[in-house]
């Protein structure tokens, strides 16, 4: 079974940048599409970007449509989220997943340990 390794988290200042990487065992991760993930304090995690299993196609959430980027290396196993211009509303700890199912929210694997991302001045 894939498990999921979420690191590069941490605390910027507003305006700044961050790239996550998101490390996944086995090798079938070329097969599935990917999405990262974020949840904050008393609320659902919620689907911020996703990437078709080849990496060709990209999709994101309005919230950070322009600032965050998507990518991944299938010969490494790892997704990738960049993220600039980082906004407070940002913090979160962020988690990625295979996507099982768009319309049901779900996912084909157990959550990781996420990484923690802090936007403050």
């Amino acid at each position: 079974q894939v498990q999921l390794v979420e690191s590069g988290g941490g605390l910027v200042q507003p305006g700044g940048s961050l790239r996550l990487s998101c490390a996944a065992s086995g090798s079938a991760f070329r097969l599935y599409t990917m999405g990262w993930y974020r949840q904050v304090p008393g609320k659902q995690r919620k689907l911020v970007a996703h990437i078709s299993s080849d990496g060709r196609r990209a999709n994101y959430a309005d919230s950070v449509e322009g600032r965050f980027t998507i990518s991944r290396n299938n010969a490494q196993n790892t997704v990738y989220l960049q993220m600039d211009s980082l906004k407070p509303e940002d913090t979160a700890v962020y988690y990625c997943n295979g996507i099982r199912s768009f319309q049901a929210d779900s996912t084909w694997f157990n959550w990781g340990q996420g990484t923690q991302v802090t936007v403050s001045s």
